[in-house]
């Protein structure tokens, strides 16, 4: 049985079906909001405990969740932020450059069986990973996950114009990249 998302919400706010609501939210959108984190940080143990983070967060705010976006713009965001917050954290914790975090999640793409593809997938995540974090999400929302420049400017709270510069920005360089030009 699938439910819309406002079916679900329903169900959420009855205390009765609560459990149930909140255990048909999370299998709808698991694996997309998994995708969302692992593309970010690339490795599965982190993105398993964001995932987790991410569904507490969503636990505890549901019943205020006021429906101005859609429920899966608000998941996404919510993943994403999830996401950021603990690359900056990790970049600060340990005093690293962001150059040294960028090359350890360049070197864990290329080893990693969950993100294990051809040569030229490989090279397109280093590419990936080197862009400025905005640049990155805001590429993979657009090529991966072929999100319109519309509902990613209410994700991210930016203007469409924006979006549309930081994308284009983001695939030249990861053209440049793959082609070994500059």
């Amino acid at each position: 049985m699938s439910l819309s998302d406002e079916e679900i919400l329903e169900r959420f706010r009855d205390k009765e079906s609560r459990n149930y609501a909140f255990n048909l939210l999370v299998r709808k959108y698991h694996k997309k909001l998994y995708w969302v984190v692992r593309r970010l940080v690339i490795e599965h143990d982190d993105t398993n405990d964001l995932v987790q983070n991410v569904w507490v967060k969503v636990w505890e705010n549901l019943e205020n969740f006021k429906a101005q976006s859609q429920l899966y713009t608000w998941l996404y965001r919510i993943s994403a932020n999830e996401a950021l917050t603990f690359l900056s954290k990790k970049k600060k914790r340990f005093f690293v450059n962001i150059e040294d975090v960028d090359q350890q999640l360049s070197e864990k793409a290329e080893h990693d069986m969950g993100m294990s593809g051809d040569d030229i997938q490989v090279k397109l995540q280093k590419a990936i990973i080197l862009l400025p974090e905005k640049q990155r999400l805001v590429f993979q929302m657009r090529y991966y996950d072929e999100m319109p420049y519309e509902e990613m400017s209410k994700v991210l709270q930016t203007s469409v114009g924006a979006l549309k510069a930081s994308y284009h920005h983001a695939a030249k360089k990861i053209e440049n990249y793959i082609t070994g030009g500059n």
